[in-house]
């Protein structure tokens, strides 16, 4: 029953209800006083929520789940008032269930990767890490779906947690900052080892990013000196290899340290009697080494270096290293004059004696 004094007002609230854009005034001012009440929760337990929880990444995960949550409760409402009836949504959605299924199967599988990151802390946000492809950047945000890195590079690198939780991850700042590096000094037999060894530790103390003493760094049960260490890793076949290990206080610039240790290393070796390594190769031609051809094209023609040369070479054209004397040359003079036409046949040459008692290979060979 209706009051005399309350009827306006119903007629007005029916007129209302009855325009056609009244359904969707209703959703979208349930989302705004939605949001509105989602921020001051924000407000309220922020603060709480960040003191209590001691990781970032799941303190901004739970105050993302308070808006979140708030936002959708309220936009819940607005739909119920708005006269929108839940039971066909459900028909609907048991209808299409086949195609949402495979629509948000990578959606559902990167929010419980990143639940499982969330649990298991590989990471935080700060972190240096350094991804399987060589990627090196700090964690700017781990959410449900996704982990934003900012590279070294300047640029933002979104990675589904999916992806994420497939890849190797080095972490440079999951309990210490300090990380050791390595390199490798190859120097000759005959330097002095001991010389070098000092002067490479002492080139990585020069240093200011290198740790250069303290108490030992414990990683686990072990220990390691924190100061740079050389010690002879193995005889190699150029050289002997000396293995430099140094810790670095800061591992945000690995690349320029490590370039800064190279240079003194080498700076420092060159003042001293040292000598870096580096391979030889020595090739040896003899008689069983077959024949090679020497010349250019200078002289227009090639040379056989097996006691087997050209009739121009026998000439006078010889190069000066391998020609033979003058009382060779005549003795060479008289063994054609039999009538061969200055052939040089190799089978002759070898078994026809000269005035010496030589042949002819022999005044011929290199």
């Amino acid at each position: 029953m209706v009051l005399p004094e309350t009827a306006p007002v119903a007629d007005w609230f029916a007129r209302f209800t009855g325009f056609p854009g009244f359904g969707l005034f209703i959703v979208l001012l349930s989302v705004a006083v939605g949001a509105l009440v989602a921020k001051f929760l924000v407000r309220l337990i922020g603060r709480p929520v960040a003191r209590r929880v001691s990781r970032q990444s799941v303190a901004q995960t739970i105050v993302r789940g308070v808006r979140v949550g708030t936002i959708t409760i309220a936009t819940l409402i607005g739909l119920g008032a708005a006269g929108f009836r839940f039971a066909d949504l459900l028909l609907g959605t048991a209808v299409f269930s086949a195609v949402i299924g495979i629509i948000l199967a990578p959606l559902v599988g990167n929010f419980i990767n990143g639940v499982f990151i969330l649990a298991d802390q590989p990471f935080e946000i700060g972190d240096m890490i350094e991804l399987e492809d060589g990627t090196t950047g700090f964690v700017e945000d781990i959410t449900i779906r996704y982990t934003k890195i900012f590279t070294l590079d300047n640029t933002f690198l979104v990675v589904p947690n999916g992806t994420m939780r497939e890849r190797d991850v080095t972490n440079f700042s999951a309990e210490d900052e300090r990380t050791r590096r390595t390199i490798d000094v190859l120097v000759t037999y005959e330097s002095d080892i001991d010389v070098a060894r000092q002067k490479i530790e002492r080139a990585a103390r020069d240093c200011e990013a290198v740790i250069d003493g303290g108490p030992d760094i414990r990683i686990g049960v072990a220990r390691y000196t924190a100061s740079p260490d050389c010690r002879l890793h193995e005889f190699g076949d150029d050289g002997v290899l000396l293995r430099l290990r140094y810790w670095v206080k800061k591992p945000y610039k690995l690349g320029k340290v490590q370039s800064d240790v190279n240079t003194k290393i080498r700076n420092r070796i060159a003042d001293a009697n040292v000598e870096m390594a580096y391979p030889h190769r020595h090739l040896v031609f003899d008689d069983t080494s077959g024949v090679a051809r020497v010349g250019g094209p200078e002289d227009g023609s090639d040379t056989e270096r097996a006691g087997i040369r050209d009739d121009d070479d026998r000439a006078g054209h010889m190069p000066e290293s391998v020609a033979p004397s003058g009382d060779r040359a005549g003795s060479n003079d008289e063994s054609r004059s039999d009538g061969s036409e200055g052939t040089d046949s190799p089978t002759r040459a070898e078994s026809a004696p000269d005035e010496e008692g030589s042949t002819a290979d022999d005044r011929g060979s290199i």
